[in-house]
């Protein structure tokens, strides 16, 4: 697909507070999706923050160039240290900036896309549209202030959510198009504010196949290097923090704590609930498990596949607010998949359909245990499954898939203001 040649390019200005070298998979997509755009005879623009979501380089340019992609990001987004409110601050201030900068160059663009990195990033689009008429796109990761309401932060009448909850449809309202990741996010989306059910796309997230692919662990050097290719290995690999359903998993370990010498569990990454995973297991005294840091972006296709099951968890009542980004990448190493989420999550659908693993429910550590003991005892299911789950990739998690869908939506847009001025 491609836009008409014009001697005028399609200017798109993207929000969203990380973006690479920092490790945080929406910073990931967002350069992904960019750099395909901007191919497309449109000249993309993304705003962003320095790198301190999950890094190991304390800063980056403040300008770069890469084509017709150009990199901006601001110079005071990570000033607070670690925690829930100096996450909050950290988000204020990038918004404050990302406003100062649409108030210096709003004649520059003819597009915003805002995501909900920060959660509360798309109401800059509200904003743009009242003060400029600007148009803009909302694409929504997670659904704040769901999130914070399912984790019994706040209840759903708190002052704080049900103002969040108006300036949330106020920006659906005024939107151009909402894009969410999943079908369940998009029902209760429309559940919410049902005038905009119309203009809502699912399109999955992705990955990059051709980076990502299997590999035999014994030809792997991420598992030799750490001894994986000796026992059958359960990977974790991403956030674990309070969306996540840490707690089932770690529970099933320890009631495989007989089979240490047959099962190693590693977990990458990093968040709130990595600490009292470790405590956990330390108190259980399990010597099968091993934590390491997020990895860097080259070493991915050797630690993704580095295992011979790789494990996906969302906490309860999650279903629809959040979606899993390490799916996707996941399903591309092609490695057997085991899912813990609520009964109505899309995962469960995804597993039957795809035939790549299985789905528990949050809680359900003994029929987890059981079935991952299962496993380490039949290598041809494994292998099996992990074949199923390439192939559903290919099918229908690609990056070219997506890419496309996103196109369609941004031609809606350019095509729709071309209409008007002719």
């Amino acid at each position: 697909m491609g836009y008409p040649q014009s001697k005028d390019l399609f200017r798109v200005l993207i929000f969203n507070q990380f973006y690479p070298p920092d490790y945080a998979a929406t910073g990931q997509f967002i350069e992904e999706l960019a750099t395909e755009v901007s191919r497309e005879d449109v000249k993309i623009r993304v705003f962003s923050g320095q790198p301190g979501y999950a890094t190991d380089i304390q800063k980056a340019p403040r300008n770069e160039k890469k084509g017709r992609l150009n990199i901006r990001r601001s110079r005071v987004t990570n000033l607070l240290p670690q925690g829930v409110l100096a996450k909050v601050g950290n988000s204020t201030l990038f918004f404050m900036r990302a406003f100062l900068h649409t108030l210096r160059h709003q004649k520059k663009e003819d597009l915003l896309i805002v995501t909900t990195a920060p959660a509360f990033m798309t109401w800059l689009g509200y904003l743009a549209h009242l003060m400029w008429k600007k148009k803009y796109i909302c694409l929504i990761y997670d659904l704040y202030p769901n999130v914070v309401t399912a984790l019994g932060i706040l209840p759903e009448r708190h002052p704080i959510i049900v103002l969040w909850q108006k300036l949330n449809q106020k920006t659906w309202q005024f939107a151009e198009e909402i894009i969410v990741l999943s079908q369940p996010m998009k029902s209760l989306i429309a559940d919410i504010y049902p005038p905009c059910e119309h203009k809502i796309t699912v399109i999955d997230n992705w990955a990059d196949g051709d980076f990502i692919k299997p590999i035999k662990k014994e030809d792997n050097w991420f598992a030799q290097k750490y001894g994986l290719d000796k026992k059958f290995t359960i990977l974790y690999s991403g956030n674990m923090g309070r969306c996540h359903d840490m707690e089932t998993i770690v529970n099933a370990a320890c009631l495989l704590k007989e089979y240490q010498d047959q099962i190693q569990f590693v977990f990458i990454g990093g968040g709130s609930k990595q600490k009292w995973g470790q405590e956990k297991i330390n108190q259980v005294g399990l010597q099968n498990f091993l934590f390491l840091p997020y990895q860097k972006r080259e070493v991915l296709p050797y630690s993704l596949t580095a295992c011979d099951v790789s494990l996906i968890s969302m906490g309860e009542n999650m279903a629809g607010v959040v979606a899993p980004s390490k799916l996707y990448s996941t399903l591309a190493a092609g490695k057997a998949v085991v899912t813990i989420c609520p009964k109505n999550s899309f995962l469960n659908e995804l597993m039957t359909t795809a035939n790549c693993g299985k789905s528990f429910r949050n809680g359900e550590s003994e029929a987890l245990a059981s079935f991952l003991l299962d496993l380490s005892n039949n290598e041809q299911l494994c292998q099996e499954m992990g074949h199923n789950a390439r192939r559903y990739f290919c099918d229908y998690f690609t990056k070219k898939t997506a890419i496309a869908k996103y196109l369609q939506v941004i031609d809606k847009v350019r095509f729709s203001e071309q209409k008007v001025f002719s």
